[in-house]
């Protein structure tokens, strides 16, 4: 018979992080770990400066979403919420014109949960708070393993037309586009353990992060062409975009298609991507774009991770 171990929590988030601006907040801000947080929230967050100054005080992360001019702040606390760090996080969200708030505790009180349920009823669609718990788990004597547990998030997180964007038929298409894609992929096993759900929106891109800020997966629907793309975009590393490059034929004999190799020489960021003409007026060929999106997702993930 087998012989299992019993999962542990470890309830003192400190013996790991000792501080939070000297230990954690460093800890969080490193690429894999910023994925973490990214894959739980379903936002791609791009960490831009940390103990980042907002007049005589200090936002622990300040940070963006790729793809989007969206501001966003992170607000670290290794203890029980308090109303010192709830002021922070609205003094921080306004001295940063911040759109997404975020605040990770190690445990959240019941009035605090009922105060950022509230700030997400009475602000705006473009503002959204998040406020998460930090678990750390460990198996026996292995390493331990963090995750994040949302507590609240915005109200209509899922629901992305706006109020003015609803007599526009192209940005309808594109976000019932991207609902039944969402709906159809994850139905698919090895599709859900190599990506996770992203919020629907009515942008012509959708970006999944697959390890790392420096760069991501995205898909793209430019419907004016009838065209649907999937790419590598690369943010700002021209030395990553050549490491791929050398390894060209593998990568593309792995997948199976030719790529587009796009370096961007003027531009900070660079691209690899493959298209496909399709129609999108026809809603009965979607299901056979998404199988081509299952496909091709996947092994682009796969190829690239080998030479990164």
């Amino acid at each position: 018979m087998a012989e299992l171990s019993l999962l542990e929590e470890i309830k003192d988030l400190r013996t790991v992080w000792p501080h939070e601006a000297n230990d954690f907040t460093p800890w969080l801000a490193q690429d894999e770990n910023i994925s973490l947080l990214s894959d739980t929230l379903g936002i791609d967050i791009t960490v831009d400066e940390t103990e980042s100054s907002v007049g005589d005080f200090n936002v622990d992360i300040f940070a963006n979403e790729t793809g989007t001019d969206r501001k966003i702040i992170i607000e670290n606390q290794l203890e029980d919420t308090n109303h010192d760090h709830l002021g922070k996080l609205i003094t921080y969200a306004s001295g940063k014109s911040a759109n997404i708030i975020i605040w990770l505790v190690k445990k959240a009180r019941e009035e605090h949960k009922a105060a950022v349920e509230w700030l997400n009823s009475h602000t705006d669609e473009e503002i959204g708070f998040f406020l998460c718990e930090i678990k750390l788990y460990r198996i026996g004597n292995s390493k331990p393993a963090v995750k994040f547990d949302i507590v609240e998030r915005p109200n209509d997180w899922a629901k992305e037309i706006k109020k003015n964007d609803a007599s526009n038929p192209t940005k309808q298409r594109r976000y019932e586009y991207w609902v039944a894609f969402q709906d159809y992929v994850f139905q698919n096993a090895d599709f859900s353990k190599n990506f996770n759900r992203r919020k629907p929106s009515t942008d012509h891109w959708m970006d999944f992060t697959i390890g790392s800020s420096a760069y991501h997966l995205a898909v793209l629907q430019i419907q004016k062409r009838n065209e649907l793309d999937v790419e590598i975009y690369i943010n700002d590393d021209k030395s990553l975009f050549y490491t791929l490059f050398k390894n060209k034929e593998q990568i593309e004999q792995e997948i199976g298609m030719e790529l587009e190799w796009l370096e961007l020489p003027n531009k900070k960021a660079s691209r690899v991507l493959i298209k496909k003409n399709v129609n999108y007026d026809d809603k009965t060929q979607w299901a056979g774009q998404f199988e081509w999106l299952i496909d091709v997702m996947i092994k682009m993930k796969k190829a690239v991770k080998k030479y990164i």
